[in-house]
């Protein structure tokens, strides 16, 4: 299973301007292979963040790799798990948003004063 995960990571080719080329590394989000890379590198990462929000009664929620999650203890300690979350594998970074209102796919979710409350969220590549 690992040579033929690595063969497919490896030998990737795609074509762009009418020219062909090789991805050397890593492979397309399209790609039904690697979605189920993402899933499982998310899944193991998400394990015990999510026990620790099911322990405490926050939201935790995930598409691929789009997460959002609700957080009441210190930002600091938040940075702390995700940045060692970054630790896990050269190639692969998290990027996060600490905010009051974040998009999430396609809700906006804004924090008032503790009520969380949604709305309709239109990315800027999306508008007409």
């Amino acid at each position: 299973i690992r040579l033929l995960a690595s063969t497919v990571l490896k030998e990737n080719v795609f074509v762009y301007g009418k020219k062909i080329y090789q991805q050397v590394l890593g492979g397309a989000m399209g790609s039904s292979f690697t979605l189920t890379l993402a899933n499982i590198f998310m899944w193991k990462w998400q394990k015990e963040l999510v026990r620790r929000q099911d322990m405490t009664g926050e939201y935790y929620g995930r598409y691929i790799d789009d997460v959002f999650m609700t957080w009441n203890k210190s930002e600091n300690v938040l940075k702390q798990i995700l940045e060692n979350a970054n630790t896990w594998h050269p190639n692969i970074k998290l990027e996060y948003k600490i905010s009051k209102s974040l998009p999430f796919l396609d809700v906006l979710l804004t924090n008032s004063n503790g009520t969380l409350s949604t709305s309709v969220y239109h990315k800027p590549a999306a508008e007409p």
